[in-house]
């Protein structure tokens, strides 16, 4: 093949890539950055769609993270690229912190301690009764959902009013450099 790489990296290089990228964090950041600014769309759908998604990575609902950020966008016509993106900063590094958060608040919301007696894995339990199974584990996934809507809510407009902004001055500052090429005889998409 033309552009096969010559000694293909081994596990742990390619874990490494996964936990570290190669251009470092800044570099990844600021592609992901202009990849975002770049969607099309109103600054509106953009900064919709990717509040949706780190709003919802406040919520306890691991698995729904995704297609709860794309309802959430879907109301509040966002663009939906954006909102899948949004939903990494709910990571295994952020998860901890953003979990102490929204269980801290819901506690303070029901009167309680989030921090109650998790119940022990068994799965001969969960295959003869299920529902009472999982029942045991509300007393600790309540404190996080009760938490995790105003904490949400309040991310959401934080995230939608900076992102908008951020995003409105890149394409006033993109359509600048575009007509200062064109009055200079440049291609928009020229670069040198």
């Amino acid at each position: 093949m033309l552009f096969r790489r010559r000694h293909k990296p081994g596990f742990l290089s390619n874990l490494r890539s996964w936990v570290w990228p190669r251009s470092g964090w800044k570099r990844a950041g600021l592609y992901v950055w202009h990849r975002l600014a770049r969607l099309p769309g109103t600054p509106h759908s953009i900064a919709a769609g990717f509040a949706s998604g780190v709003a919802i990575s406040f919520t306890p609902f691991l698995g729904l993270h995704i297609l709860m950020a794309c309802a959430i966008a879907y109301i509040a016509r966002g663009n939906y690229l954006a909102a899948v993106i949004g939903t990494v900063v709910g990571n295994p590094w952020t998860f901890p912190l953003f979990f102490a958060l929204t269980g801290a608040v819901g506690s303070a919301f029901i009167g309680g301690d989030a921090v109650s007696e998790i119940p022990v894995w068994d799965w001969d339990a969960i295959f003869m009764s299920p529902v009472d199974y999982f029942s045991k584990f509300l007393p600790v996934v309540f404190p996080l959902i009760v938490g995790g809507i105003p904490v949400a809510t309040i991310v959401w407009f934080l995230v939608y009013l900076v992102f908008k902004k951020l995003v409105t001055r890149y394409r006033a500052g993109r359509r600048q450099n575009d007509s200062v090429s064109i009055r200079l005889g440049e291609s928009p998409n020229d670069s040198n």
